[in-house]
Formats: structure tokens, sequence, C-alpha cells
């Protein structure tokens, strides 16, 4: 297997009911184990792996999975079966499950992207407060300025009322 890298990781991580989850068969090649090895593992502790730590994919959810990627060819990401899914919480239950230390290192980098990515999406939340205030501002101050040169148009015309008309008679 290659070499473990964040970015590799990262591409591993996807959105399924608005959460951030890993794949069972992405997290067993990270730990460099069989898929079926991590399901059994995981069943066996099945009272670790609350709802909110781990999830099974729909029948729906699979076909849509299948459909976005467009094959169900196993070189592609093809899923013949319904893959368990592993939130945060999950991925970290996994070290007490799967006890090798390859596992809790594998574990300590994914739980450290998880939370970089926190980061950078809370980063983003604050940036994006700041440039609607930003336009708030901006959209007074225009306001202002429109008022302002109504209110010198009314003072000063900008052409005299008195003026020669031109063109066609």
């Amino acid at each position: 297997m290659s070499e473990i890298t964040p970015k590799k990781i990262e591409k591993m991580i996807y959105v399924i009911r608005g959460q951030k989850v890993m794949l069972d068969s992405d997290l067993a090649s990270l730990y460099g184990v069989e898929t079926k090895m991590l399901k059994r593992a995981v069943r066996r502790n099945i009272e670790r792996f609350p709802d909110e730590f781990m999830f099974e994919l729909t029948k729906e959810e699979l076909e849509n999975w299948r459909y976005h990627f467009g094959t169900s060819n196993k070189e592609k990401m093809g899923l013949r079966v319904q893959p368990f899914v592993f939130t945060e919480q999950g991925v970290t239950m996994l070290s007490s499950v799967l006890r090798s230390s390859k596992a809790i290192q594998v574990n300590i980098s994914i739980v450290r992207i998880f939370v970089k990515m926190r980061k950078l999406l809370a980063s983003e939340e604050s940036l994006t407060d700041r440039i609607e205030k930003l336009e708030e501002g901006t959209d007074k101050l225009f306001r202002i300025v429109f008022e302002r040169l109504d209110n010198v148009e009314r003072e000063v015309p900008l052409f005299p009322r008195d003026r020669k008309k031109i063109g066609l008679k």
C-alpha cells in the first residue's frame, strides 16, 4: 500500500446525510485489512457504534452512489453490498476495535484531518459573516451617496430649465 497522506485521507471523506463520513472499504485499505474483517470486528462490537458513530447506507443511497460513479466496477469505487460509513467519532471508536498499532496511527491521522476540516469550515463561516457585514455597510454608504446626489441635483439642476432645445423640430 502507498504512503498515507493527508490529501489521500481527505479524498476519502464524503458528505452523506449531511455528515462527513468515511466508507468501510476506504478505512479497511488504510488499516491494511480486508473490508469483511473490518465489518466483522464492528459487528462483534456493535454496541460501541451508535447511529451517530456509524450507519449502513440504504439501498437507495447505494444505488445513488453507483449512479454517481457510473459503474459497479471494483476499481471505480463499485459497491456491491451496502457499506458501513463512519463519522469522525466512529473512526475514533475503530481504534478500540482494531487493536493494531497501525490502526491507532491511521486513526490519529484521520482525526487530525477531520479537525483540520472543521477548523477550515469554521473560518469560512466567520469569513462569510465578515463579507455580509461589509456588504451591509457598503449598501448603506451607496444609499447615502445617492440621496446626497439627488439633493444636489434638486438644488442645482444639471441643465438650465430655459436652455435652447436642439434636435429635429
